[in-house]
């Protein structure tokens, strides 16, 4: 199969994509190469924004307003990838219309707006799914697989520890600079990927417990956290995160990993590589394929095509809305 050619007999769905800032960049690019889909229009509000990236990524038209794009697109579905503070509306406008929604993490501001953002959905009868692509980086996806396989045995303890240093300075988030006013941050915008990573590897969260500060003075919110959880299961967890003592540029994976049990070990470095212990035997490396293109190894596009495929069938996906409330 080429790139183009679909994998099943029906059209490509029409997406309109609302956002075009720093990380949407990486979302048209997976779009691109995803046959079963098709972004038909971008729209941004600031003038000119939404020009811009389409040509750049190859999208028919551009729209400033988004209402106007939905009303005239009539897409299949919606994929929001603007500040969190407008996601409500947004599905809401979707919902309105018919037209299932794609939503980046976070989900709201509050956890009021983040139930009402499924309720609009589910009240309308159209799908929200959320866009969180972290678990689908190829080195979690190696590693439960390993999990399943017994390499661990009875795993006891999940650990991960975030280090990046983009943080620093009098004009931290260079890529991000709305950050710097964010008045909750690092655990809102950050670690909640190792909370759902969390989930995905250990299964359900019975309890989580943080302890929050600021570190950079210039910042509204927290940037380091000390994260405590216990899982259903039994098994316990801990996430340890800064984004102030890492290195720039920051490592591709961010952060590091370990998943204790009581036969052996899987670590994972910061570049996403993969370590096995057998305790009694040396740790050694386990090779696996990672993609080279696209966003941490392709999970971008791995998570929008799961997505679509899961709209297309009516399937339910890893990151339904009511289901990513837990998170």
């Amino acid at each position: 199969m080429t790139v183009g050619e679909s994998r099943d007999a029906m059209p490509p769905s029409r997406g309109v994509m609302i956002g075009a800032g720093y990380f949407a960049q990486f979302q048209a690019e997976g779009w691109n190469r995803i046959p079963e889909a098709q972004i038909v229009a971008v729209a941004d509000a600031l003038p000119g924004k939404a020009r811009a990236f389409a040509d750049k990524y190859g999208i028919p038209r551009a729209y400033t307003s988004a209402e106007e794009a939905l009303d005239r697109e009539r897409p299949d579905f919606v994929d929001i990838a603007t500040r969190p503070e407008s996601h409500l509306p947004l599905v809401r406008a979707a919902a309105a219309r018919g037209m299932h929604v794609i939503c980046q993490k976070p989900m709201a501001p509050t956890w009021n707006e983040s139930v009402a953002m499924v309720e609009t959905c589910e009240a309308a009868g159209v799908r929200l799914l959320m866009h969180e692509n972290w678990r689908w980086q190829p080195w979690y996806r190696e590693a439960r697989r390993l999990m399943g396989q017994g390499h661990c045995g009875r795993v006891f303890q999940i650990s991960a520890r975030w280090r990046t240093g983009d943080g620093r300075g009098e004009k931290p988030y260079p890529n991000q600079p709305y950050f710097k006013e964010m008045p909750l941050l690092l655990v809102y915008e950050t670690l909640v990927h190792l909370l759902d990573t969390f989930r995905f590897l250990g299964g359900e969260l019975a309890s989580v417990y943080c302890l929050n500060r600021r570190v950079n003075p210039v910042l509204a919110g927290e940037d380091q956290s000390l994260i405590a959880v216990t899982f259903r299961s039994g098994v316990l967890g801990l996430i340890d995160g800064n984004r102030i003592s890492g290195p720039m540029p920051p490592p591709v994976a961010m952060n590091t990993l370990a998943i204790e049990g009581d036969a052996g070990m899987v670590r994972m470095t910061a570049e996403g590589e993969l370590f096995v212990t057998q305790y009694g035997e040396p740790e050694r490396p386990h090779p696996f394929p990672i993609p080279r293109e696209g966003y941490k190894g392709d999970s971008v596009r791995a998570t929008q095509q799961h997505l679509i495929e899961s709209l297309r069938r009516g399937q339910p996906s890893e990151s339904d809305g009511r289901d990513y409330l837990k998170t």
